[in-house]
């Protein structure tokens, strides 16, 4: 399962170079193809919220099966030291796929949002050129 947590990883990563590339001010010649670049992978980035969905049913499958160590006289150590890291390990993964959503959310409404503004750029270039 290691690996699906990287791919996330990753998805979640380019989402957020993407976001950040898309907002930093002064990169206007550089947003142009940028933007129809983000624009292309949305539609396949769409996939991660199934597959977020997935990874959440896994982590809800592993909560509810793993062994219970309520008190100290019924776990050896190393059994409650890994109970412990299969709680810790399921908060850190319910984060990732929280940013991945967010993070898709953000990239989806951004880039509708700088579409709109080159939009209603060329539209004022338009009326001015008619003056």
């Amino acid at each position: 399962m290691a690996l699906e947590w990287v791919v996330l990883g990753y998805a979640a990563a380019a989402e957020a170079i993407m976001l950040l590339l898309l907002t930093v001010p002064g990169l206007d010649p550089l947003r142009k193809g940028l933007l129809s670049v983000t624009r292309s992978l949305l539609r396949p980035f769409l996939s991660i919220v199934p597959f977020c969905l997935f990874l959440l049913m896994d982590i809800y499958w592993k909560y509810e099966t793993r062994p219970t160590c309520e008190s100290a006289e019924s776990c050896t150590p190393s059994e409650h030291l890994r109970h412990q890291k299969s709680i810790m390990k399921s908060q850190r993964n319910a984060l990732l796929i929280a940013a991945a959503l967010i993070f898709y959310w953000l990239l989806y409404s951004v880039t509708g949002l700088v579409v709109r503004i080159e939009q209603l750029n060329k539209r004022i270039e338009k009326i001015k050129a008619q003056d």
